[in-house]
């Protein structure tokens, strides 16, 4: 069965159905899933330090735990 028609055979099982434990468990279920997005919960500062961060690695300028560290102790 393809996506679009899950989605409707849910939309109709959702429709008829009366019973609030499962309305509610559906609700969760979507606050759950939006809320595992964690940079939700950053600010622009967080964010932009990731996508520095994130840019830095494509660049290959990287350090790898050892050298690090060695530099540190």
């Amino acid at each position: 069965m393809n996506i679009q028609a899950e989605k409707i055979e849910l939309a109709k099982l959702l429709l008829n159905t009366n019973n609030p434990r499962i309305i509610q468990s559906i609700k969760q279920i979507f606050r759950k899933e939006k809320s595992n997005d964690f940079l939700d919960d950053l600010n622009s500062d967080q964010i932009a330090e990731i996508k520095k961060a994130s840019l830095e690695i494509k660049e290959g300028k990287i350090t790898d735990y050892e050298t690090f560290m060695s530099k540190h102790r």
